[in-house]
């Protein structure tokens, strides 16, 4: 195919860096392919391709290495990865498609939840199986955009895609493990415009099918992926310099996927968590254009980057509102002006970036909006357009200057990559771990609602109370209705034994939220911690009438009724944790000892199987052997079977009297009398003011024929206990034999 020719002086003058040539700007296509110059400029593009994708891997490796090493689940991450079961449970991944009202993400994300369900299998919760996961993806969406822009023939196209890959606008994106959703649908959404592309060169049905697969995809990942249809529109003007109708039937059955897609995840989170915020048609127009030029701000100047930026206020006579939006049109005028003199690449670079930004700019409410009217990873995609339109620009001009200022140009671009990794590197190490992330949010919004109160949640986690007491109590000073907080500082100063103060935290956050069951439990778990037993249990099984599901009220009660000897009840409540799917170590454990205790031996051991099989390490596994032990003579006077469990426990505790002592007595029952006397004897030297320690040793002695040392064992024991019947016993055989 050859080029177009310019058919008048308008078309002559146009910047042909922002308009799309006919062809694929392919070095192959300049010679025929026999020759040695075809296959030298082959190789030489393929080398050129190779050392492309080699830096951008290493861009991309580099800025992003504090995710992949230290990367931990923050905020979201918490309750929608490690916490929810669907991810773990191997049922849960027909729940996630199929029955998404069981997952506590209330947006229809099938694909996204997917990933996270196949990786639990592969890491279970390893944080950073997850972030190096977000940071492939991230680098195969960096590569993807490449060959894009180069398909396209975008000048710059290798700078777009490693701005792209370093901009620290992305961090939020890839390094925070719950925006896998950005990640991902971007992925199918860059794959989907590279089928597009391709299809409308060589039109193919397949291309046409796998292009409506991607964007369902895509769209099942993320809604935000519904404004693709639309990008495709204006890719065509872009080239065509008009949309056909022909244009329009193709690209109808992608508008009805995606917005058919949108319209089940709308309908699903309005059902589950409404967001009405009340704003009229003019306050929503306002807030569209200050968070366009907000964007447009953070993408060229990307410094002061916050998890959660602060409200503006919303007025109908707001000028910065006003002044925007003038701004707005002005700019999209004059770029449709002079699109005769400067192409339509820049305003079909802007009109990218606005359309792809619209789902986020306040015409829909979104729960987001609760925190704040903008934030960073809404324009992981959105900011591709201004940024080619920059830096395609840029090149045009570059390209047309002499050879110095060209070698100037390509310095500059090294050196302000190098910023942007940097800038990267630095805002990625915030998603280390909750402290660390929280107190980042505050530093750069200290008004950010909810900061303060996860802050002292992420303090109590770690076991730093004072620090906790101190961020809870900002919270409560910013939020005195909130019961959260006021749980959060009862638990910080209860963690202090400060429980007078903790009590009235406590009893306000219940008499700010009495139907609510975490108020009413975690006063009565206090209740029970100042041996209130009687007002603990009351609060509790309050607790359990208003949620009969939560696993910690369960938990709590049950304990509460195991100690104050209600084993039948405690028994039940444990039961029902374990039907709820509450795989814990504690709670067979716990079990265990209840049904040992109603002398349902075998029952005992089953449980307490379980519990070690969950959790085999030393402290556990310790008091999980004695029971068993116990459990195991109590059952079927099995000496063998229960000194098994007795010997296992002693290889972590090697001198615990009372189990020396337990195995001893077995090993008599089996007449092992000298394993029994080293026993009690290393028994007594751990602990030498126990009476049975020296009868037992004594009877053994006495069992070996040692009877002046049984004697001595026996008075000894007498001595420390002269009413064991036993010693009395075993004292007047031993002297009567040796006489």
């Amino acid at each position: 195919m050859v080029k177009k020719v310019a058919h008048n002086k308008k078309d002559a003058g146009r910047n042909r860096s922002t308009e799309p040539p006919s062809t694929q700007n392919d070095l192959e296509a300049c010679a025929p392919p026999s020759t040695p110059a075809a296959t030298a400029a082959s190789f030489a593009v393929r080398h050129r391709h190779a050392l492309g994708i080699l830096s951008l891997t290493l861009l991309v490796a580099v800025s992003y290495l504090p995710a992949m090493l230290w990367g931990g689940f923050v905020w979201d991450d918490v309750d929608h990865i490690p916490g929810e079961p669907a991810i773990r449970d191997w049922s849960g991944l027909w729940r996630i498609w199929f029955v998404p009202s069981e997952v506590q993400e209330p947006h229809y994300r099938p694909m996204t939840y997917t990933s996270f369900w196949l990786e639990h299998k592969l890491w279970g919760f390893t944080a950073a199986g997850y972030h190096v996961v977000n940071v492939l993806l991230h680098l195969t969406n960096t590569v993807l955009l490449w060959r894009l822009l180069l398909r396209l023939t975008v000048p710059g196209a290798w700078v777009i895609a490693a701005v792209f890959a370093v901009h620290p606008l992305h961090v939020e994106s890839v390094a925070w493990a719950i925006e896998r959703k950005d990640v991902l649908s971007g992925l199918f959404y860059l794959t989907c415009t590279l089928t597009w592309s391709r299809f409308l060169e060589e039109p193919r049905w397949w291309r046409y099918g796998l292009a409506l697969v991607l964007l369902a995809a895509g769209t099942l990942a993320k809604n935000m992926v519904v404004t693709l249809p639309a990008a495709l529109l204006i890719l065509h003007w872009w080239r065509d310099g008009r949309v056909t109708a022909r244009d329009l039937l193709r690209l109808a059955p992608l508008f009805v996927v995606a917005l058919g897609l949108v319209a089940i995840d709308l309908w699903m989170v309005t059902t589950a968590t409404p967001a009405s915020f009340g704003y009229s048609i003019i306050e929503r127009v306002l807030i569209a254009s200050r968070a366009f030029w907000f964007y447009v701000g953070k993408l060229l100047y990307p410094a002061d980057l916050a998890v959660i930026y602060p409200h503006w206020d919303v007025r109908v006579w707001d000028l910065p509102g006003w002044a925007g939006l003038v701004a707005a049109v002005a700019l999209v005028g004059l770029l449709w002006f002079f699109r005769h003199r400067i192409g339509r690449g820049p305003l079909a670079g802007t009109l990218f970036f606005a359309v792809t930004l619209s789902p986020t700019l306040g015409f829909v409410d979104h729960t987001y909006m609760l925190f704040s009217f903008v934030a960073d990873r809404y324009q992981y995609l959105a900011g591709i357009g201004l940024t080619a339109v920059v830096i395609g620009a840029a090149a045009y001009v570059t390209g047309r200057l002499p050879d110095v200022w060209r070698k100037a140009a390509l310095g500059l671009t090294m050196v302000a990559l190098l910023v942007l990794g940097t800038l990267t590197w630095r805002q990625a190490g915030i998603y280390s771990d909750e402290v660390t992330f929280f107190r980042h949010v505050i530093a750069h919004n200290p008004q950010a609602a909810g900061a303060h109160l996860n802050l002292a949640k992420a303090l109590i986690a770690l076991d730093r109370s004072e620090d906790a007491v101190a961020a809870a109590r900002v919270a409560v000073e910013q939020r005195p209705d909130s019961h959260d907080a006021h749980i959060n500082l009862g638990v910080a100063l209860s963690h202090l034994e400060r429980f007078d103060e903790a009590e009235t935290h406590f009893r306000r956050a219940v008499e700010i939220a009495p139907h609510e069951s975490g108020p009413v439990a975690n006063l009565g778990v206090l209740l029970q911690r100042r041996n209130r037993p009687d007002e603990a249990e009351t609060y509790l099984r309050r607790a359990l009438v208003i949620a009969p599901r939560d696993l910690s009220v369960l938990g709590n009660l049950a304990k509460l009724l195991d100690m104050r000897q209600q084993p039948e009840e405690a028994l039940d409540l444990y039961d029902r944790l374990l039907e709820r799917g509450a795989v814990d170590p504690l709670v067979y454990a716990a079990r265990g000892n209840i049904l040992y205790r109603l002398q349902r031996y075998d029952e005992a051991i089953a449980s307490s199987r379980q519990a070690l099989s969950l959790d085999p390490d030393p402290p556990t596994a310790f008091s999980l052997h004695i029971l068993m032990g116990q459990a195991s003579w109590a059952m079927t006077h099995s000496a063998d079977a229960a000194a098994q469990h007795y010997e296992r426990a002693l290889l972590i505790e090697p001198n615990h009297p009372t189990v020396l002592a337990d195995l001893a007595s077995l090993r008599i029952a089996q007449e092992r009398y000298e394993q029994a006397l080293v026993l009690f004897q290393t028994a007594v030297r751990v602990q030498p003011g126990v009476a049975k320690f020296y009868s037992g040793m004594g009877f053994a002695l006495y069992q070996l024929g040692r009877r002046d040392e049984a004697i001595q064992s026996l008075e000894r024991a007498l001595s420390l206990d002269p009413t064991m019947d036993e010693a009395t016993t075993y004292l007047e055989l031993a002297r009567q034999s040796r006489e």
